[in-house]
């Protein structure tokens, strides 16, 4: 639980102090790294409690059976697995295009082209993100500690 706070951490210092100073599309993006490998420990520490308990009879090696597994464990939560769907954005970030608006200006935002769609991820957004994954967080504790 330790190593996911700290991704925590260094994820909101991202948000809510560079990117209030810095308003570049590459905080935005290393935001979404920095979350990417928060949810990705969950997952990994999340799959090893499940084992242990006996809920699961083995954890998958490659991530989309990683991830198969956890949306299997979660299927009724419907914000785990919306927190679980925007993981797999992220996990494709670097590959996807995406395109710099108002860089430096108060209403900076990073569009991703993602899956047919248009994301345009700007400061609202990434607050909503950070609501989501604060919630995430909260189950991920309580599962951990069941």
């Amino acid at each position: 639980m330790e190593e996911i706070i700290q991704e925590k951490i260094s994820a909101d210092h991202l948000l809510y102090v560079s990117l209030k100073y810095t308003k570049t599309c590459d905080v935005i993006m290393n935001l979404i790294l920095r979350w990417k490998k928060m949810i990705e420990t969950s997952i990994e520490k999340m799959l090893e409690h499940a084992k242990k308990r006996k809920k699961i009879s083995s954890i998958p090696t490659n991530p989309v059976g990683q991830i198969k597994e956890i949306r299997e464990l979660f299927k009724k939560d419907k914000e785990f697995l919306q927190v679980i769907d925007l993981y797999e954005m992220f996990k494709k970030i670097k590959e996807l295009r995406t395109e710099r608006i108002g860089e430096f200006r108060k209403n900076v935002s990073l569009k991703i082209f993602y899956q047919g769609k248009e994301i345009d991820v700007n400061l609202e957004k990434l607050k909503e993100y950070a609501e989501l994954l604060e919630k995430f967080i909260s189950k991920v504790k309580q599962f951990l500690s069941s």
